[in-house]
């Protein structure tokens, strides 16, 4: 991993475990930000009538969500300081193993090569929070199943796992910042 690279931190967990809020707290103070692709990617599906819909062609929605991931990726490179990943390239790995689809050679040479900072923030299923809306589809079952998925992934891939706790914002906000300016670089 480069140097410039160990300021990337990504977020990740199940569907609805609370990564958008400190996503969005982290965007307020300052730092840059990604939109999480499987969001993206439906909104725009949804919009042209698209069929890459995790409901509807669960292969061709994971290839997007991996063009989606190293496209933030090579755009993170262009600026400077912390970035924080809502997402990150093993996410669309822990994706197909969930859906039990077979992971392309493709996608496990994206996760050699498009590396992140070491420490990975992960959001465990939260059942007091968790709801469904136009993009979330899923019930907190998959959710916990979407958890554990990615959390396999992630550690498969050489990543440490830090789990944000379930607090108020501010108290997540502040872990996560303490975690990221004092974590291990390269």
């Amino acid at each position: 991993m480069s140097a410039n690279t160990d300021r990337f931190f990504v977020f990740t967990g199940g569907p609805g475990s609370g990564k958008t809020t400190p996503i969005d707290a982290s965007r307020a103070e300052g730092f840059a930000v990604t939109e999480e692709a499987g969001r993206g990617i439906i909104r725009d599906q949804v919009t042209i009538g698209g069929g890459a819909l995790h409901w509807a062609d669960k292969k061709l929605f994971a290839e997007l969500m991996l063009a989606w991931e190293m496209r933030s990726w090579n755009q993170a490179l262009a600026t400077t300081g912390t970035v924080f990943f809502d997402r990150g390239v093993p996410d669309c790995i822990g994706y197909l193993n969930l859906c039990g689809l077979p992971v392309p050679d493709h996608f496990r040479r994206a996760a050699e090569k498009f590396r992140y900072n070491g420490t990975v923030f992960i959001l465990p299923p939260w059942l007091e929070i968790y709801g469904n809306d136009t993009e979330r589809k899923q019930d907190f079952a998959e959710a916990v199943r979407t958890f554990e998925a990615v959390a396999a992934v992630y550690t498969a891939c050489g990543y440490d796992l830090v789990e944000v706790p379930r607090a108020p914002i501010a108290d997540r906000l502040a872990f996560i910042k303490s975690r990221a300016l004092a974590a291990p670089s390269g």
